[in-house]
């Protein structure tokens, strides 16, 4: 077999560590995917809540490979604490204006 060029030469991947980044004014400033606006958070919650396995957030995620989503998760468990209360908090501002918005009109007349 014959070595590649570096014309043929498949592009250099990023090492595990930076398929995860923190970017401020991007996803809010928290860590996402990198390329994508797919927050580590999403992948927990996906992963841990919905009870997805790595292979399905793929599939219904097709621009995210298996690695992006193994270094997600990864980081989640590295910082488990800090993304479970950013995934709180989000919880508690949703129900906030679920909780201050008036019915939708389907609500309305199955009521």
């Amino acid at each position: 077999m014959e070595p590649r060029s570096a014309e043929t030469a498949a592009p250099p991947r990023p090492p595990a560590r930076e398929h995860i980044i923190v970017r401020p004014g991007h996803c809010g400033g928290k860590p996402h995917i990198a390329g994508h606006r797919i927050k580590v958070q999403h992948v927990a919650v996906w992963h841990e809540r919905l009870g997805q396995s790595p292979d399905e957030i793929v599939a219904e995620h097709p621009g995210l490979t298996l690695a992006d989503v193994h270094a997600a998760l990864t980081y989640y468990y590295d910082y488990r604490e800090e993304i479970d209360a950013d995934i709180r908090a989000d919880e508690e501002f949703a129900g906030t204006l679920r909780a201050k918005s008036p019915p939708s009109l389907l609500r309305r007349r199955l009521a």
